[in-house]
């Protein structure tokens, strides 16, 4: 069975709701609509990792990744204009392209990313590696590109002063940062299953006071599904046997080295949250 890379998180705000019902606000309105729904749209852009979201997605010949982009980046469009969605697609095929390289340096086929509007994007891939440590550097070689993708546009925005390369290296590290939640099958769940397994329901715990803080139907689902996600996995890796411990088995040398990405990373992206965030006001507009 194909194993869904992309989650991450959320769904549409309006998912049943298609562009051309909504229509392109008033010019004037447009930033208040941005302020409202972009930060769902930044969620949403990991819901697709959750297996058996849109499983029949990735199957369908005619969404090419060229054209799943083309369409993302239309979608996107509606909520913060055409140039910041190209920025932020192309920051979601960055970190997609990390987790392709990696399985392919596993030695496992996978499929070019495939991009769901409000959702994020997909990469199919018959496994995820031979072990828990494999799964591991799968999982993180998805933030270590995506987050090299967003320090880039860093020299961009000191260079031109401009709040668009500023707010998309913001958001990169966003992205990357809350994709390391140590909850399954977020990519900081799949690093978990090589340095401490029970971290899942840590994450989990986490996903759901972050429910109770801030109420939404987005935030809802990625509690649902990681929930499901994680009893499966548990219940899986207990009922495995001989098989389950042999794949969990990680040499000490390889989960400290897990432990030093995973923990890296985490700081780095906070610093580069700090040094990128962009105060905005609806008076801004």
């Amino acid at each position: 069975m194909d194993q869904r890379i992309e989650w991450l998180p959320p769904a549409s705000p309006t998912p049943a709701t298609a562009p051309e019902d909504v229509g392109l606000p008033p010019a004037q309105e447009r930033p208040r609509l941005g302020r409202l729904l972009g930060p769902l749209a930044v969620l949403g852009a990991g819901l697709a990792k959750f297996k058996g979201v849109l499983l029949l997605l990735p199957k369908l010949k005619l969404l090419t990744t060229s054209g799943s982009m083309l369409v993302s980046v239309a979608a996107y469009s509606l909520i913060w204009g055409w140039r910041f969605a190209i920025g932020f697609v192309l920051l979601l095929l960055v970190h997609e392209l990390g987790h392709v390289i990696q399985l392919r340096r596993e030695g496992i086929e996978a499929s070019a990313p495939m991009f769901i509007p409000f959702l994020g994007a997909v990469v199919a891939a018959k496994s995820l590696g031979d072990d828990a440590a494999a799964e591991a550097r799968v999982g993180l070689a998805g933030p270590v590109l995506g987050s090299l993708g967003a320090a880039l546009l860093i020299p961009l925005w000191l260079a031109t002063g401009s709040d668009l390369f500023q707010a998309l290296a913001f958001t990169g590290f966003f992205l990357n940062l809350f994709n390391l939640l140590p909850v399954v099958p977020l990519d900081g769940g799949r690093a978990m299953a090589a340095m401490a397994p029970w971290m899942w329901f840590v994450g989990l715990a986490a996903m759901a006071a972050l429910a109770v803080a801030f109420p939404n139907p987005i935030i809802l689902l990625i509690l649902l599904f990681a929930a499901m996600s994680t009893w499966q996995r548990w219940r899986a890796r207990r009922a495995g046997g001989a098989e389950a411990e042999t794949y969990y088995r990680v040499k000490p040398a390889h989960r400290a080295a897990i432990a030093a990405v995973y923990v890296g990373l985490i700081a780095a992206l906070v610093l580069g949250m700090d040094a990128t965030h962009l105060t905005r006001t609806f008076a801004d507009a």
